[in-house]
This record gives C-alpha cells, sequence and structure tokens, in this order.
C-alpha cells in the first residue's frame, strides 16, 4: 500500500511539473529588462502587455528533455502552448528553445544554432516593412535544417542561415526535417498558421506565421 501511494505521488509530481512548464504568462521584469535594445526597441505598434512570456518542455534528437523558453504575442500564446505540449507528446525533436538575448539577438547566429524563436521586434530583410516577428506572431522552427531559400536570376541558390545551403534541397532526408507530412506543419496549421515552405517564390521552410 505505501508502495503504491509513493507511485501514485510521484506520477502526481510528474503531472503539477508538466502542466508548470506548459505556460504562458506575462512577461517577468528580468526577461523584460534583457530583451531592451535587443529584441525589443520602443516603438508604437507593440507593447510589453501585448506580449506573453511561455514556457514549454521539448526533447531534442538525442531523446534529451529540456526546459524552453520563448515570448509570443498574447493572441497566440496558448496555442503554441498546446501545440507544444503535442508536440512533446509525441516526443517531436527540437534542437534548442532560447531567448534570441542568448545569441544577442542575432538572427543569423541563432539560425546557425537551430534555435527555435518567436518574437524579435526587426524588419523584414530587404524592407521598411515589419515582420510577423515584431509583433510576436511568427515562430520559425528548427531553422538550419529548415532554412529560408531564394534562387537568384542568375541561378545562385541563397540560404538564411548562410550556413544551410545543404540543406536548401529538400528531396534530401536529414533530421529536423520539416514538410508537409511532418507534425509540426500539421499542428501549426491546424491552429491557424500558415507555412513559410508554402511561399510561391521565396521559401522559408522553418516559418509558420499567425494572420
Amino acid at each position: 500500500m505505501r508502495k503504491l501511494l509513493i507511485i501514485v505521488l510521484f506520477f502526481c509530481s510528474l503531472t503539477l511539473c508538466a502542466q508548470k512548464e506548459f505556460s504562458a504568462d506575462t512577461i517577468p521584469d528580468n526577461v523584460w529588462t534583457s530583451m531592451q535594445g535587443k529584441t525589443y526597441i520602443p516603438n508604437d505598434n507593440i507593447q510589453r502587455s501585448d506580449l506573453r512570456y511561455v514556457r514549454v518542455l521539448h526533447w531534442d534528437y538525442d531523446g534529451k528533455s529540456h526546459l524552453g523558453e520563448l515570448i509570443c504575442n498574447k493572441e497566440i500564446a496558448e496555442k503554441l502552448v498546446v501545440i507544444f505540449k503535442e508536440l512533446y507528446a509525441a516526443r517531436y525533436p527540437i534542437q534548442h528553445i532560447e531567448l534570441p538575448e542568448k545569441y544577442n539577438a542575432d538572427d543569423e547566429k541563432q539560425m546557425r544554432a537551430n534555435n527555435t524563436s518567436c518574437f524579435c521586434y526587426r524588419q523584414i530583410a530587404g524592407s521598411k516593412r515589419l515582420s510577423y516577428h515584431a509583433r510576436g506572431l511568427a515562430i520559425d522552427i528548427n531553422p538550419l535544417y529548415n532554412p529560408q531559400v531564394r534562387h537568384t536570376k542568375d541561378g545562385k541558390t541563397i540560404t538564411a542561415p548562410k550556413t544551410a545551403a545543404r540543406y536548401a534541397d529538400r528531396s534530401k532526408t536529414f533530421k529536423y526535417k520539416i514538410t508537409r507530412d511532418d507534425l509540426a506543419y500539421k499542428l501549426f496549421t491546424k491552429y491557424g498558421f500558415q507555412w513559410g515552405g508554402n511561399w510561391k517564390y521565396s521559401k522559408d521552410y522553418q516559418h509558420f506565421e499567425y494572420r
């Protein structure tokens, strides 16, 4: 009877832990401070109250569990919690989910590290339009292995990150690859996100945005 009680208490504690680690809340002061001048710049488009701090658990490709952190728009916070719960239950591999400040908010650097992230107040590369990331309404999943791919008129292939050229050929098989048959694709599109891999010209295989 005592052993049974211990087992029950153990699984209850695991359940409570999982509930705590899959959460969306207001941004803690220390996190908000670290964002200043990096992922957040004072602006008229989005404020602290529009954003949420999300914690999730995730598996890496070696089968190790990690705690991940994201900043996102409050409109998608609960959707992300549900999606990452389902990904975790299926042991879907995501290498890193760390706040971009760890990479000094350098997008190229964190993509090369295969870091999954969401909010960063910035413009779309090569334009003056705000990215969906600037509103916390887009997320990049395993970006090294799912790069943005663009083909120039002279036949060159340009990838972001620059180190991801080997993953531009989507006919090849490799780890962390997102396709239309992939669970991440199915879950994000189920909850109303659009996939950059479906774009007609420049493909962005890492990118899911909520419109």
